[in-house]
């Protein structure tokens, strides 16, 4: 009973850290720059494709891929928010919300001509297959990784947007952008280098997906609807918000799996209904 429990909550919490690494970037954007990407997921989709392409493709070994498809999401971001986003920061959400999700049923549609609608896959790396024996525990090797790469990960982007130049900037630049150019700041730059990273990050989720969920062209829209789920739960523009809540929701979701599979993947709506009745504004939200 206690190995199985066991089992649960790291297979879980494993599954919340992928969340974590998708949604983190929209939480970002969202809640700091009160942007409404519904795109997200399609950057998250171009660094699963860029992952795809370059280690079937080109022989490339995946760990390599990884800092690619983190590069390719955020020069894509970099080129949308250029030509597209930056003309709606002032816009209605209504107006963010059309043209970002007209952009998920191009890149949908984009991806399925080039790579067809099938499940896509990549090989791992001998260290990342099979998996570790800790006491009678059998853990995923890769699993491991995908825990020990969102913690690093979550480290930085606190040191970064708390702890950095950069990250006051953002913060000035979101509360009072006239202000802020005012003091020097290249708003612009600023906003331009934030969704760079926050694109970038789901490009690198997209990628690490890949041996989880897998990859497909309906990847943009399936999973738009938890990273929505993890962004409101967590708390806008809150880097620990979205941290605790993709946790407590992916073990939620693999729990619900495992005791109540009559449930299904149910479980995971009714345990965000009863945390946004709790606290509407997040677990860490501050409006």
């Amino acid at each position: 009973m206690l190995s199985s429990l066991a089992a649960v909550l790291f297979d879980g919490f494993a599954y919340g850290m992928l969340l974590f690494l998708l949604s983190v970037g929209l939480s970002v954007t969202l809640g700091m720059m009160n942007f409404v990407n519904l795109a997200h997921c399609s950057f998250a989709m171009i660094g699963g494709y860029a992952t795809v392409t370059l280690a079937n493709r080109f022989g490339w070994p995946f760990l390599a891929t990884l800092p690619m498809a983190f590069v390719t999401a955020a020069l894509v971001s970099i080129l949308l928010e250029r030509i597209l986003f930056r003309r709606l920061y002032r816009a209605s959400d209504l107006d963010q919300c059309l043209l970002t999700i007209g952009l998920v049923f191009i890149s949908i549609a984009g991806f399925a001509w080039f790579y067809t609608t099938e499940q896509q896959s990549t090989r791992l790396p001998a260290f990342l297959q099979g998996s570790v024996q800790a006491g009678n525990l059998s853990l995923a090797a890769y699993r491991i990784f995908l825990i020990v790469v969102s913690l690093a990960i979550t480290a930085a982007l606190i040191l970064l947007l708390e702890k950095t130049r950069f990250g006051a900037q953002v913060r000035a630049a979101v509360d009072n952008q006239r202000m802020a150019r005012g003091l020097g700041i290249d708003v612009d730059r600023t906003f331009m280098i934030t969704f760079a990273i926050g694109g970038g990050l789901a490009g690198l989720g997209g990628a690490l997906s890949i041996q989880v969920v897998g990859l497909d062209t309906s990847f943009a829209l399936t999973f738009l609807v938890y990273v929505l789920i993890v962004v409101s739960v967590g708390g806008l523009g809150s880097i620990g918000g979205s941290f605790a809540a993709a946790a407590v929701l992916g073990i939620s979701d693999m729990a619900g799996k495992y005791y109540f599979p009559w449930l299904g993947a149910f479980l995971i709506y009714l345990v965000m209904v009863a945390l946004l009745m709790w606290r509407p504004v997040g677990l860490f939200g501050r409006r």
